[in-house]
């Protein structure tokens, strides 16, 4: 089937976009990559704080806000005052989705609660995404990603069992987690609203998209006490499944999931016996010998370059990948094939790749159209466009702060 790259599966769905910085932001983004139409709502003069954060560019943004507000339209608005509320307000009636990221009971504080918009717009889905939920003794607290990754578990895992937890490879992955789930929770909302004709409330913490993708972790502790401990690059349940130092300095991942596949490495190590069931040929022996079995595999894998040893276990059908940098990534034939690094050209920066869109769908594969939007770029199309209001109200609120 052909392409329609005229349809967009949200091409009808308008969403308000409140949130700062990038759990709120990310969950707006991946709905825009797919056709819906996101109004990202910023102060006037000050902006998005994801606006300053990382790398600035020339233009005075910052590569994050570029790359993570892309397919949005800027609008200027304080919701904090009593015209900013009721612009909103009129905005909430023509939306599908509001996205907000706000400590809890801000909104509400301005008159821009739940209870009040859904009075506006009973079709209106709006996603919460907090620190802490709605609900709970902790809901007052701030929340970053970093105290989601300590509170939600994963720091706690991350590191080896002698030294302190580190970063889990990003503070920022339960923002992307939590927008991932936001987006999510959208799309089944939308689609209860098919049915219903009603739009609901979605509520994440920050810390729950972290908890739920620990694997055994909950259920292992309640079924027989197991307080997972920090394992450096090793996995637990299974060996070797981690990663190992190549003769030329760089390093390398193998994943021996089960007997099979490990048999399949005794042979690419040129040791066949080493699967023998009275040697290493079990989980249960290689599990009792965890510390030998790693430390086998990582002198067999000192003694090749990264490019033979990925060839020697290609051959064999040993799961295995080089632990890339982010310039190696760049180089990476795969990467190219699958054009997952997107070459935008942008006025403001020049050329920029950015990752491109998640998931890959056959008909409608959605589409990055440009980049994060200037401070207010679309207040014209929108306030005067949708809302009615004339040049001389856009001045008036712009002289009073309000846009």
């Amino acid at each position: 089937m052909l392409q329609d790259l005229a349809l967009q599966p949200l091409d009808d769905i308008k969403i308000i976009d409140v949130s700062s910085f990038l759990a709120g932001p990310f969950c707006s983004t991946q709905l825009a990559e797919f056709g819906a139409e996101v109004w990202k709502v910023e102060l006037p003069e000050i902006g998005d704080a994801l606006r300053r954060f990382g790398t600035i560019t020339k233009n005075g943004d910052s590569l994050p806000w570029l790359s993570e507000c892309r397919n949005k339209k800027s609008i200027t608005l304080d919701m904090r005052t009593a015209e900013g509320a009721r612009l909103m307000k009129q905005l909430v009636a023509k939306a599908d989705v509001f996205v907000e990221n706000f400590q809890p009971g801000t909104l509400e504080k301005w008159g821009l609660g739940w209870d009040t918009l859904k009075e506006i717009n009973p079709r209106l889905i709006m996603v919460r995404i907090s620190g802490y939920g709605q609900t709970g003794p902790y809901r007052d607290r701030p929340g970053f990603g970093r105290i989601a990754n300590a509170f939600g578990g994963l720091s706690f895992l991350a590191g080896f069992p002698d030294r302190p937890p580190v970063t889990p490879g990003s503070a920022t992955i339960p923002d992307y987690m939590a927008g991932l789930y936001g987006a999510l929770g959208t799309l089944l909302a939308l689609q209860a609203r098919h049915r219903t004709g009603r739009g609901q409330m979605i509520d994440i913490g920050l810390y729950e998209p972290i908890f739920r993708i620990l694997d055994e972790i909950a259920p292992a502790y309640a079924y027989k006490g197991l307080v997972r401990q920090r394992m450096g690059p090793g996995t637990v349940n299974v060996v070797p499944h981690s990663h190992y130092p190549t003769r030329d300095g760089r390093w390398i991942a193998i994943a021996c999931t089960n007997d099979k596949i490990y048999a399949r490495l005794a042979v690419a190590m040129g040791q066949p016996e080493l699967a023998q069931p009275e040697s290493w040929g079990t989980l249960a022996n290689r599990e009792r010998d965890r510390e030998q079995v790693d430390r086998h595999v990582g002198e067999w894998t000192s003694k090749h370059d990264r490019a033979e040893l990925l060839r020697i276990c290609e051959e064999n059908q040993v799961p295995c990948g080089p632990i890339y940098s982010i310039d190696e990534i760049f180089e990476d034939l795969q990467y190219q094939a699958r054009g997952n690094i997107l070459k935008m050209q942008d006025e403001r920066v020049g050329e920029l790749p950015i990752p491109n869109l998640v998931p890959r769908l056959s008909d409608t594969p959605g589409s990055v159209k440009w980049l994060g939007p200037k401070l207010g770029e679309h207040n014209d199309e929108v306030f005067k466009g949708l809302l009615g209001l004339t040049d001389d109200d856009l001045r008036r609120l712009a002289a009073e702060g309000v846009i």
